[in-house]
């Protein structure tokens, strides 16, 4: 799902992203209650007319920004209660207004409130963390808009113990879809990855799975192999913005001095219409000099390049071929990343996975920007 916080996918206008083959998208309820106000997109007839979006919508709670901005002013039982980042006024957050606030929207799929623990922290915490989420869900589904889809959410941090806990409770809740968070949050491929496999074994078959704020195509391609049907992630957006394209043969950095006499596409094997109409040499020329263009084109390049990645993916899956694709997918984008990266990037993709974050991590925390 590309990630359209307030209502935008930033730089690209709806009507690209249904071009490009997208059919869901991601809306947030923390950042559109306060800017412009859910009952501002009630009166237009919902996120969906407000936007002009023909697709679906799923929007998050929220939990994550609200425990994540620092603005925390007292959590409780019933609710947070927490600061606004954008003029500092105090609003409480409990499951059943967070349920209003999103039926407010019309998102087609809705989050339970969830509290996501930081990482690191002491399982004592991640425990305490645990059990508000698992009491806030069951509150979240009894205030549920019924005509809205609803996703409950695991936790349990990096404890496998409180992972296998938390998907049996979620799982044997009446939700429609079940989402795995509390991940990319700073602790690393290894520890993701542990905790996807600590709780879809226990999650059922029949319902979609959402792996929340992930991630690279690397991330991507070895989630779905254990298990994972859905994501989310700002990379290929926020990157976009700042010059970072992902291609066939790993990400770059556009604005490297290799690229002032590169005529060549960005990437030779895309055919999205950025890699049909321009080159190399004359999008870092735009980045250079600081124009709107470059962040369009290169958000464009980066959402084409992983809806068809994900296409691919549902291709090998079809034809049972998915470790098989997996293995030539990163042939090529293993073998020539330390060519094109520049030192920024490398520390991201150094072994794969090696990402110095805070703790917001990939995830959203302020509006992306």
């Amino acid at each position: 799902m590309p990630v359209g916080t307030q209502g935008t996918v930033k730089a690209m206008s709806q009507e690209e992203l249904s071009e490009m083959g997208f059919r869901l998208i991601l809306g947030n309820t923390y950042h559109l209650y306060l800017r412009p106000g859910h009952e501002i997109i009630r009166l237009a007839g919902g996120l969906h007319r407000f936007i002009n979006w023909n697709g679906a919508i799923l929007t998050d709670s929220g939990g994550f920004q609200v425990f994540s901005l620092e603005h925390i002013r007292k959590i409780g039982e019933d609710g947070v209660l927490f600061r606004s980042y954008v003029d500092g006024s105090y609003h409480k957050f409990t499951p059943e207004r967070v349920m209003e606030i999103q039926s407010a929207l019309g998102a087609d799929i809705v989050m339970a409130f969830d509290e996501c623990a930081p990482y690191p922290c002491e399982k004592d915490y991640a425990a305490a963390a645990m059990n508000r989420t698992h009491e806030w869900a069951k509150r979240s589904l009894a205030a549920r808009d019924p005509r809205q889809a609803f996703f409950g959410i695991v936790q349990g941090s990096v404890y496998e113990d409180l992972r296998r806990e938390s998907a049996e409770f979620i799982a044997s809740l009446d939700t429609d879809g079940i989402a795995v968070g509390g991940v990319s949050v700073g602790e690393g491929k290894d520890l993701m990855m542990r905790a996807v496999e600590w709780s879809v074994p226990y999650l059922p078959d029949n319902k979609p799975r959402y792996l929340m704020g992930v991630g690279t195509p690397e991330d991507l391609i070895d989630s779905v192999i254990r298990g994972i049907d859905m994501f989310d992630c700002v990379l290929p957006t926020r990157l976009g913005r700042n010059g970072s394209l992902y291609t066939t043969y790993g990400r770059i950095n556009i604005k490297n001095n290799r690229f002032i006499n590169d005529f060549s596409p960005v990437d030779p094997e895309c055919d999205c219409w950025a890699c049909r109409n321009y080159s190399a040499a004359y999008l870092r020329h735009l980045y250079k000099c600081d124009e709107i263009l470059a962040s369009r084109l290169a958000t464009y390049h980066n959402l084409y390049f992983y809806a068809r990645l994900m296409e691919r993916i549902r291709e090998a899956i079809d034809q049972g071929r998915l470790t098989e694709f997996r293995k030539e997918f990163l042939s090529k984008y293993r073998t020539h990343k330390a060519s094109v990266h520049d030192d920024s990037c490398r520390q991201e993709t150094e072994n794969g996975y090696t990402r110095k974050r805070s703790y917001a991590g990939s995830r959203q925390t302020r509006p992306e920007s």
